[in-house]
């Protein structure tokens, strides 16, 4: 495919995205199985320039007088791939599967359009509703935040350490230039693609295949490591969902102690089997939604809660998600985590700890949601999870955000990862 028909592929896309509210990569799905004549590359380019189109969704309808489909592709393809007007309408030109002949308006947007005078919450590329949200984390770094969050992401992976090492698979790898990754001591990392270009594909590799390797966020990796789990230890990761952080936790205790892997929901949980077989990991049972948890009721030295959340923190990877969530979504997110905090609590023996995690940088899911947990419940303490990561980061020179010196909020902006917070809590009676 030429350019030109890429470009009108995109704005198919975004139709069914933006304008009938479809997941991004359903759309993609969809409209691969309908032109099927599109190569590998060709599909590449098309998803680059809709999630692009998605993560600078504010930015653009603001340079062109409105987010239509057309208006988002078109912009894109100036705006952030760097291409001309001009270049634009010449591509057009005798292309049949081109979209049609730009306008003199279209031309002037494009040629002349700026954010001299927008807003903040578009510079920021978020919905208007959430301004005072972002603010209220972020204060005036709320704008570069965002921006952060609508940058395409690397490619990070976790070296799993049951069966090999860091070297060990940067020389498998090496074809594709891993680097490793400024916090976790096990993550190796991609660039991100840049234009049209592809994201490789580790999963045909040796090095995934053997179990060696894991696509894990270095943010990920990061709240892992924060839960601090040691071997031997009774851990229950009670939102476990397809198991990377359940993988991580039984690397970091050797395959020693026991982890109870769980989750409400069994599509999420399906993928963990294969997980765990593949990894190599002996001390993980997983309990399925219908099994009992009575058994281990006060008995857990950790229970980890990966907390159901707007997914905020993954806009670079979902930016469509941004644009789905509503107010009114995301209290019914609140209330679930609320009710989760509630139930997972059940777990912790006296002693132990409860670790809240979310991919969310919105205070209301996290901050507001530890404070109310414990100042309702009975017998729980907030303690420093900033010390631990002094403990276990202090070689690095990104630091997390924290409004209270206990709490950890990671960012791309401040941390180069995905957003996510983190909570550690201590049964004291």
């Amino acid at each position: 495919m030429k350019p030109a028909g890429r470009l009108q592929a995109a704005i198919e896309i975004l139709s069914e995205s933006v304008e009938r509210h479809r997941p991004a990569s359903q759309a993609l799905a969809d409209w691969g199985k309908a032109h099927r004549f599109a190569g590998s590359g060709d599909r590449a380019a098309i998803g680059n320039l809709v999630y692009d189109a998605l993560r600078h969704r504010s930015s653009i309808a603001w340079r062109m007088g409105g987010d239509s489909p057309r208006n988002l592709a078109l912009g894109v393809a100036v705006f952030v791939w760097g291409e001309t007007a001009q270049g634009l309408a010449q591509s057009f030109a005798g292309d049949r599967h081109a979209p049609d002949a730009l306008s003199d308006a279209e031309i002037a947007w494009l040629e002349k359009g700026n954010l001299t005078d927008a807003p903040a919450w578009v510079q920021a590329e978020i919905p208007e509703w959430l301004e005072e949200a972002m603010r209220e984390n972020f204060d005036e770094d709320f704008v570069t935040e965002g921006q952060a969050l609508a940058q395409r992401p690397p490619v990070d992976f976790r070296v799993n350490t049951l069966k090999s090492d860091r070297d060990k698979a940067i020389k498998a790898l090496k074809r594709f230039n891993p680097e490793p990754t400024p916090l976790s001591a096990n993550g190796l990392r991609l660039a991100p693609s840049e234009g049209s270009a592809r994201v490789p594909n580790l999963q045909p590799e040796a090095a995934y295949q053997k179990g060696w390797i894991e696509v894990q966020d270095e943010g990920s990796q990061v709240c892992s490591a924060l839960v601090f789990a040691r071997p031997g230890e009774q851990v229950l990761d009670y939102c476990a969902g397809a198991g990377g952080k359940t993988l991580a936790l039984a690397a970091a205790m050797e395959n020693k102690g026991q982890i109870f892997a769980y989750d409400s929901d069994r599509g999420r949980l399906a993928p963990i089997y294969d997980r765990l077989k593949k990894a190599g990991t002996r001390n993980v049972q997983v309990r399925a939604p219908n099994d009992s948890l009575d058994d281990l009721e006060q008995k857990m030295d950790r229970v980890v809660v990966d907390a159901p959340c707007s997914g905020s923190g993954v806009w670079r990877r979902r930016p469509d998600a941004k644009w789905r969530l509503t107010p009114e979504a995301l209290e019914t997110r609140l209330a679930e985590q609320r009710q989760v905090l509630e139930e997972s609590s059940r777990y912790v023996r006296p002693g132990g700890y409860l670790c809240y995690i979310t991919c969310s940088v919105l205070a209301q899911e996290n901050e507001a949601q530890v404070y109310a947990f414990v100042e309702e419940s009975d017998g729980f303490e907030l303690l420093s999870a900033g010390e631990v990561w002094e403990d276990l980061f202090s070689h690095s020179d990104l630091k997390p955000w924290s409004s209270d010196d206990c709490t950890v909020t990671l960012t791309p902006a401040s941390t180069g990862t995905d957003g996510f917070f983190f909570a550690v809590l201590e049964r004291t009676a």
